[in-house]
């Protein structure tokens, strides 16, 4: 599973930072480990500096024989906005599975 880690202008992340985010996005979605080929995640600040619940983490899923899945979800810190999408990325993986295999 490759993952890939963007963000914007407003958010700085190091090269250590971002390892340790791959590794908390293939260790939340290692059941899917055999299904998911690719995840970028993509963080961004939506109000820059002037503050509120403005986190943003979008996550995608490439999924071989499903088509991609997207999840976002909006937070006051980066660290929640990311376990907020992971859980919502785990939910629709799971559901989008269930789906398929009951055809």
């Amino acid at each position: 599973m490759q993952i890939q880690v963007n963000h914007d202008n407003h958010v700085r992340l190091t090269g250590e930072i971002a390892d340790r985010l791959s590794q908390a996005v293939e260790s939340s979605l290692a059941k899917f480990a055999d299904r998911i080929t690719r995840v970028e995640m993509h963080l961004g600040d939506i109000n820059g500096g002037k503050g509120g619940p403005d986190k943003r983490c979008m996550l995608e899923a490439r999924m071989s024989n499903l088509q991609p899945i997207a999840v976002t979800h909006h937070a006051e810190t980066l660290q929640l906005a990311i376990d907020g999408a992971l859980e919502r990325l785990d939910h629709a993986i799971s559901h989008a599975i269930g789906k398929r295999e009951a055809h």
